[in-house]
């Protein structure tokens, strides 16, 4: 950006003759003296106390021309606090909305998995119906965490139930399988997938998704065999050719409950391919009582496994190396980070509505050049910016000078083309005039003044001579 006689530009000639450069009296060197609390005599003239002039509006953000707001002629207090008012009620009204929709968010997506599976919950989907239920069979009920309190919890006298083992990373399923080989317990694992099948039961897999219906045993399972049509279906289906396994409640060809022997003598892992028959909600329908309490009560000891955020094993280290940052954030911060994508959006909207377009406004009072010149020159004299005011006030003698030997204003910044033509019109012993116009930035207040005075006698010498 420049313009005449700004502090990041070069002053205009003065039109009337008198050194002052009118609505930049920075231009001046009074306004290093006055920086530096030189006497007003060092002033430039034409800028006394008595003048008055309009200085050009200061450049606005993005380009647009104008002065600082000041209230229309006519406007009181009222209309200004309508205003704030106005202003108050727009930003409660968009809060309000945004509060609206999260707290819907939150509603559609809170309850819906809490103490899913969990034995100690009563909610619809939790289990706690059938821990009462091996309580009272004497079957006593342990919840772990972590697949390594799972597995030291195991053992022949045990039964492990892992809800979640598509959920556990590469070493909570390797300590898991350790515990189904060395227990000689038995192992129920609730509706695993290929991620979980893969480590925790090799040589099985699944056959895609069953029916969603109660299914008839067609097995030799005593415990399908004694508790009927159960609700089975809904599930995953499995397949597998491993030697001394039992198929049972097929669907489609394929079974949701399948039953392998372990390597340790009296082991087995079963694969439940729906939890169904374990919910509170679903208990007391057919035979899911009877075939839960079967699967889940053949021993004295239940080892209750919710695998949770926690679940990392210390001693074999990070099994999760391999996992992206996206998969380890739980899932209900996607949708804080949705409400939060969608708070930004509406800020933003509404900031630049609010906003409108840039105007021009001419300027409401006229202001004293010697009252500008000041101003400008405290701000000089705060920041410290002595090579800024020395360049300016060099810039504008220049100028000034230029005009008056005849030196184009293309060439008024050339030493070769203005020094001689100015040092021609001085009279007495020679002068070092190069360094006055185009020297160093002066060390320091007394300096920047001596300047001043300076270049202010040598304007007056050749507009005199």
């Amino acid at each position: 950006m420049t313009g005449p006689n700004h502090p990041w530009s070069t002053p205009a000639p003065d039109p009337h003759g008198t050194g002052a450069t009118p609505g930049h009296p920075a231009a001046s060197p009074a306004t290093a003296a006055t920086a530096t609390g030189a006497p007003a005599a060092s002033r430039a003239p034409g800028t006394g106390p008595g003048r008055a002039i309009t200085p050009e509006p200061a450049p606005r953000p993005g380009g647009t021309s104008g002065t600082a707001e000041a209230p229309a002629p006519g406007e009181g207090t009222g209309t200004t606090i309508r205003r704030a008012t106005r202003r108050v009620r727009r930003t409660a009204a968009v809060l309000a909305v945004l509060a609206a929709g999260a707290v819907i968010l939150a509603a559609l997506n809170s309850g819906t998995r809490h103490g899913h599976l969990d034995p100690r919950s009563a909610d619809p989907t939790g289990s706690r119906a059938v821990a009462e239920l091996l309580k009272e069979r004497g079957v006593t009920t342990r919840v772990v965490t972590t697949a390594r309190e799972a597995a030291d919890a195991t053992g022949p006298r045990t039964t492990l139930l892992v809800t979640e083992p598509d959920l556990l990373g590469a070493t909570q399923r390797s300590v898991i399988r350790s515990a189904i080989d060395l227990s000689g317990g038995r192992t129920v694992l609730l509706a695993p997938g290929d991620a979980g099948l893969s480590d925790l039961s090799p040589g099985v897999r699944t056959e895609g998704d069953a029916a969603a219906d109660d299914l008839d045993p067609r097995c030799t399972l005593p415990a399908a065999g004694s508790a009927g049509r159960a609700g089975t279906g809904g599930g995953l289906r499995y397949s597998t050719a491993a030697p001394g396994a039992t198929a049972c409640y097929p669907s489609g060809g394929h079974p949701t409950l399948l039953v392998l022997p372990t390597g340790t003598t009296g082991g087995d892992t079963v694969l439940l391919g729906s939890e169904t028959i374990l919910l509170n909600e679903s208990l007391a329908e057919e035979g899911n009582a009877s075939l839960a309490l079967q699967l889940l009560g053949s021993r004295p000891d239940l080892v209750w496994y919710l695998p949770s955020l926690a679940d990392t094993d210390p001693a074999a280290g990070s099994g999760d190396d391999d996992r992206t940052l996206f998969e380890l954030v739980p899932a209900g911060w996607s949708w804080a980070l949705l409400q939060l994508f969608l708070a930004a959006v509406l800020a933003a909207l509404w900031r630049a509505r609010r906003l409108g377009p840039l105007v021009t406004e001419k300027l409401p009072v006229v202001i004293r050049a010697s009252e500008t010149t000041e101003g400008r020159a405290r701000l000089y004299r705060k920041a410290g910016a002595r090579d800024r005011a020395a360049t300016v006030l060099r810039a504008a003698t220049r100028e000034r000078l230029a005009a008056l030997v005849g030196v184009p204003p293309t060439r008024a910044h050339e030493p070769a083309a203005l020094v001689p033509a100015v040092s021609a019109r001085l009279t007495g012993g020679p002068r070092d005039v190069t360094a006055l116009l185009f020297g160093t930035t002066p060390s320091d207040d007394a300096a920047l003044v001596a300047l001043a005075d300076h270049l202010d006698a040598l304007e007056r010498e050749v507009r005199t001579s």
